[in-house]
């Protein structure tokens, strides 16, 4: 199996007109977190300045964003599944969301003219479980599906939470095929953060509460004096969480935007494989997709996040497991007085991939079309904890993945 780290510059930045991100505009983003902040388990994660790691790589910054205090979730993904539920549930109501706060969502009076209304969808565990989480705060039902090979630890915090939770012999993308079929015949409401024809406006709105993350992560960095990263590294599996935090930063930094390196694995590399392409156009990876990185695995992108990639993303990475497992060992073993970050394995490949640029001589090319220097500012999500605590200890304890020799 090929262990090299991939890369790509994007040429289809200045093919054609933008893709819309209005709808990711710190205006949008801002009423996102005013929802978001009327959940009593609401804090603004932390941002960790990992002073003592950014001297070593040989840069100005790194900011790594730790969202393994969310909500009490250890994951990012509640953002996007509570809004998009919320604003469906809004919908239904005929109000626009900035009418209705957590307390009002979950009165006995909304639950009344609301009825009973069954929440599905298809994912690895943070996502699956951010829609159990709402759906049980919301008095209302969820049906989750897991891939083939999803944690078991993973399927038990999901059934905790309330859902009806299930690990199919589907791969991830088959298994959001399934919740469809399902919702479909049973007049269930989808809640999935991948787009196609016909089914986006949810997407969306997932992309949208995801923007919450964003929006505190530069409002922290402005407040240590930092007008904005100059680079941003961001994982992605459809690609909702990537385009969301792509959006928003071209939007906030209008001309003057951070370069952003897209991060993906390399056995579900679809946004990789499409701009190496170079025609403007998605692909699909499929198989089993079988990968640590069980949060970015999966080989149909969102449609709607594809065009914001294509159109603002600088580079695209498709990185082997051992990049992930060496960021969870780096980020959870500081240098010095840096704050320890404890991130699963999705959570932490980026964190592995600017490690390597900035140390080994094989990624020198790559260093350099980045411009990363003692200058760069660099910005990243660490979109999980440890979620699977049993495969967390293997690889920060055992060693399992480690890095191949050179």
């Amino acid at each position: 199996m090929d262990q090299k780290i991939k890369w790509v510059k994007n040429q289809m930045m200045e093919n054609q007109e933008k893709a819309a991100i209005d709808f990711l505009s710190c205006q949008e983003i801002g009423k996102v977190r005013q929802f978001h902040k009327s959940f009593p388990e609401y804090s603004t994660t932390p941002l960790c300045q990992l002073n003592e790691l950014a001297g070593y790589l040989g840069v100005a910054g790194v900011y790594v964003k730790d969202e393994s205090y969310r909500f009490g979730l250890k994951a990012f993904k509640v953002l996007g599944g509570s809004f998009a539920m919320a604003k469906y549930l809004a919908q239904r109501l005929g109000k626009d969301i900035s009418e209705l706060d957590y307390a009002q969502l979950t009165s006995p009076e909304i639950r009344q003219q609301l009825g009973k209304i069954t929440f599905t969808t298809a994912t690895d565990g943070n996502h699956g479980r951010g829609v159990a989480w709402t759906a049980n705060r919301l008095k209302q039902k969820s049906v989750v599906y897991m891939p083939k090979g999803s944690s078991l630890t993973r399927l038990e915090n999901i059934r905790a939470e309330g859902a009806e939770a299930s690990i199919t012999d589907l791969n991830y993308d088959d298994a959001v095929r399934l919740a469809t079929e399902n919702a479909k015949k049973y007049g269930w409401v989808v809640v999935q953060d991948t787009a196609w024809e016909g089914y986006e406006e949810i997407p969306a709105w997932i992309m949208q509460g995801y923007g919450t993350m964003a929006l505190e992560a530069l409002e922290q960095m402005q407040a240590t004096g930092v007008e904005k990263p100059t680079h941003v590294f961001v994982q992605a599996g459809v690609g909702s969480l990537a385009g969301a935090v792509q959006g928003f930063f071209a939007s906030a930094c209008k001309g003057d935007r951070p370069i952003t390196v897209i991060v993906e694995s390399d056995q579900a590399d679809c946004l990789y494989k499409a701009a190496l392409a170079n025609d403007g156009k998605p692909r699909i990876v499929s198989g089993d997709l079988t990968t640590i990185m069980a949060g970015l695995a999966c080989g149909e992108p969102n449609t709607i996040a594809w065009n914001v990639l294509r159109d603002y993303s600088y580079m695209f990475a498709s990185c082997p497991d051992w990049v992930a497992a060496k960021g969870m060992r780096l980020l959870g073993n500081p240098l010095g007085k840096d704050a320890r970050v404890i991130s699963g394995e999705s959570g932490a490949v980026t964190a592995g991939l600017v490690a390597e640029l900035m140390t080994n001589p094989d990624m020198a090319e790559a260093k350099a079309k980045l411009g990363l220097n003692e200058n760069s500012r660099v910005l990243l999500f660490s979109t999980e904890g440890d979620t699977d605590p049993v495969k967390y200890r293997s690889i920060t304890w055992n060693g399992e993945y480690p890095v191949p020799a050179r």
